[in-house]
């Protein structure tokens, strides 16, 4: 009957962890969802003159490269990282609610 605790106890760890990694994978499928559609629009007709536009465009490309080096990967508890985070999230739950 001792053991019972025991095996109580790592169940209830394992449910923790299991959560975890289902909220962890769901971060991640959102982040993904946003990428494909946003890859997807990109390479859209009416968006892909635009989009040739802005690449050859030095001032916008030096100013998005600044926006940029103001994030940084390694850094997730920084706050405009975190708040990136969120909104990319976010956008990639309702991206996924609205093609389901």
């Amino acid at each position: 009957m001792k053991i019972l605790p025991v095996i109580l106890a790592a169940l209830i760890l394992t449910a923790g962890d299991a959560n975890a990694q289902y909220s962890s994978s769901k971060e991640a499928q959102y982040l993904a969802v946003v990428k494909a559609v946003a890859d997807y629009k990109i390479d859209d007709e009416e968006h892909l003159r635009k989009m040739e536009k802005l690449r050859e465009n030095e001032k916008f490309n030096r100013e998005l490269y600044e926006m940029i080096q103001q994030l940084d990967n390694s850094r997730r508890k920084d706050s405009k990282n975190r708040k990136v985070l969120q909104i990319l999230e976010n956008a990639g739950k309702q991206l996924q609610e609205l093609l389901d």
